[in-house]
């Protein structure tokens, strides 16, 4: 399992191959099964496959222009009807994406973390649909891998301190 984690990167570019809906639904179990602020789970998904809703949504957050080259993207949302307390779903969302990440991984896949810019937030509920308790928080656009990138560890002993600075 560490070598999945430690050799976890993003990937950008992505082959035409199509994912599985099994896949699919693997690693939106993963999400679901992350750790939550007092187990309040305030997330909602939406997995996009759609090349027009794709497109459209590429087209006005471009930190997530990957989306509309890759096979499949899940919209990671808040719910704040779910939140016992507020700005909580910001950590649910955060595990939940950080366990799709690793899950694409672990199939072999490869994704990135997009984040929703706060300018775009409301374009991305209207071309969803989204209610006023969703918020969309992050993207992630995967697939097969055009090119993996090589491992390199990212361990730095200079920023760890032990009981005090």
């Amino acid at each position: 399992m560490l070598d999945i984690i430690n050799s976890r990167r993003s990937v950008r570019k992505f082959t035409t191959q199509p994912v599985s809906d099994q896949d699919v639904n693997e690693i939106l179990e993963t999400a679901m099964n992350a750790p939550s602020a007092h187990n309040e789970q305030a997330w909602q998904f939406i997995v996009l496959s759609d090349e027009k809703i794709k497109s459209d949504y590429a087209s006005f957050n471009q930190n997530a222009a990957y989306v509309k080259n890759a096979p499949v993207a899940i919209l990671v949302c808040g719910d704040l009807n779910a939140q016992q307390y507020e700005g909580y779903y910001v950590q649910d969302c955060s595990a939940a994406v950080q366990n799709i990440l690793l899950a694409i991984h672990s199939k072999g896949l490869g994704g990135v973390w997009c984040t929703v810019f706060p300018d775009a937030i409301e374009k991305v509920k209207e071309l969803f649909n989204l209610p006023e308790n969703i918020v969309p928080f992050a993207i992630v656009p995967f697939g097969y891998a055009d090119k993996l990138p090589a491992y390199k560890s990212r361990f730095d002993v200079t920023r760890v301190h032990h009981n005090k600075w």
